[in-house]
């Protein structure tokens, strides 16, 4: 009996890491201007080698990875107004 709960636990483990590999390669994806579904996609099919290649694919010039940085709105409040003055948005305004 110990055996079938030890091959229990590795595969909840194994379907953890097959999820958190779908959902960094959908937000690297989306954030680099490439749409969140290529992302999944590759994410639920290559598993952790999904995330490694998206890691690699350049950003598009017009991606949020190019604008703010790989994670949130970051930086400094100067670089938000000059951000927020390129897409024409009030630096108080909120989407």
């Amino acid at each position: 009996m110990t055996v079938h709960a030890l091959i229990g636990s590795t595969a909840l483990w194994l379907l953890y890491s097959w999820l958190a590999s779908a959902i960094v390669a959908s937000y690297l994806s989306g954030r680099k201007g490439y749409g969140e579904r290529a992302g999944l996609a590759s994410g639920l099919l290559l598993n952790v080698i999904g995330v490694i290649i998206w890691l690699v694919v350049p950003a598009r010039a017009e991606s949020l990875w190019k604008k703010v940085g790989p994670f949130g709105r970051g930086g400094s409040k100067e670089r938000r107004d000059a951000i927020a003055q390129e897409s024409g948005t009030e630096s108080g305004a909120t989407p």
